[in-house]
């Protein structure tokens, strides 16, 4: 574990942080912190950073309640920047948008960024503006017996895919079987946070029953 002197502070006792979503990693904001600001950032377990423009400490969160709940810091292999993993009670951004890097400059014609946020959104798209032809849209149409038979159906092809060993098909049936599900987790109102969360309860759990197997 390194030592807050450690750290390189620039000529104006500045260390940019970038901070990002514990959950899928996602980009929210890049600030700066001073000494004292990280100390405050450490005890409180909420990010705090030094405003240049105010030229002031700046808990995030204080007037918005948008706090970040440090997950973790760490430093770059300079140790001029820090990386902060962080879990949100709201939008990053001032303007009310998840994250401050939402203006596209240029993407590629050939590679694309794939998410499942971002397929979450797609799925999510169908049912609220139907999209003639789509399959997903005719999954909502269909309605939920509908949805819950294909969710059957792929579960038992990911069975038999396992069951014979065969990897590659295991790989594209469980995919089918994940895309099938989240239809439904959008269908029942189900978020990507709410299994996160769920999952990382039963992880605490786990230890703890672990915990009391070994006494």
């Amino acid at each position: 574990m390194l030592n807050v002197d450690e750290l390189k502070f620039d000529e104006k006792g500045l260390i940019p942080a970038i901070v990002v979503d514990a959950e899928n990693g996602k980009v929210l904001m890049l600030a700066y912190m001073n000494r004292e600001s990280l100390q405050i950032s450490m005890e409180k377990g909420l990010t705090c950073f030094w405003s240049r423009s105010r030229q002031e400490l700046w808990l995030k969160g204080e007037t918005s309640g948008n706090y970040q709940h440090i997950v973790s810091i760490t430093a770059d292999c300079d140790r001029d920047t820090l990386l902060i993993k962080v879990e949100k009670d709201g939008p990053a951004c001032h303007l009310g948008t998840e994250s401050c890097f939402s203006d596209a400059v240029w993407e590629s014609d050939e590679l694309h960024e794939f998410s499942l946020e971002g397929l979450m959104q797609l799925i999510r798209g169908r049912k609220t503006e139907k999209k003639e032809g789509s399959y997903t849209t005719y999954l909502f149409e269909k309605g939920l017996d509908k949805i819950l038979k294909k969710v059957g159906e792929e579960s038992t092809e990911v069975i038999i895919a396992a069951k014979d060993r065969d990897k590659q098909n295991t790989i594209y049936e469980i995919a089918d079987l994940t895309y099938h599900v989240m239809v439904l987790m959008i269908e029942a109102g189900i978020s990507l946070e709410d299994i996160h969360r769920e999952l990382a309860s039963r992880h605490v759990i786990d230890k703890k029953v672990k915990q009391e197997k070994m006494v």
